[in-house]
């Protein structure tokens, strides 16, 4: 489990810098391109190069961890067993429903409902329905 979380931070670390190194790249557009001297330690189309082959490299590296991360997490979830102690099963179909209208103590039970009344049909005049109910 320790590499598991070691290889995380490592893939936290690349993603980073991959997004660093992507940010610096000077673009067509502009972007957040590193000015510098033609002078200095690397000449603009070095820097350039070295910039495309360090994002090549962090890009691999990041493909692979993942990869990797994936196949650990599958190894360590593929040994656990579900627990089903908890498990409820459904309820017969066929079994009788209780009366929710039965006594909880002792006793006679409770009398069904009656049946509830047809609706009343409207009145002839009904307002909703017009003065001569069309």
């Amino acid at each position: 489990m320790s590499l598991f979380i070691f290889l995380t931070v490592v893939q936290a670390i690349v993603a980073a810098l991959l997004v660093v190194v992507i940010l610096m790249q000077k673009s067509e557009g502009g972007g957040l391109g590193v000015g510098g001297s033609p002078a200095g330690f690397m000449s603009a189309r070095g820097a350039a190069d070295f910039m495309t082959r360090l994002t090549t490299i962090l890009a691999t590296a990041f493909v692979v961890l993942s990869v990797v991360l994936a196949a650990l997490a599958v190894g360590t979830t593929s040994s656990r067993k579900i627990d089903t102690s908890l498990e409820r099963t459904a309820p017969i179909q066929n079994a009788p429903a209780a009366d929710p209208l039965a006594p909880a103590q002792g006793g006679q039970p409770a009398q069904a409902p009656a049946a509830a009344p047809a609706p009343q049909q409207a009145p002839a005049n009904d307002p909703l329905k017009g003065a001569a109910g069309q």
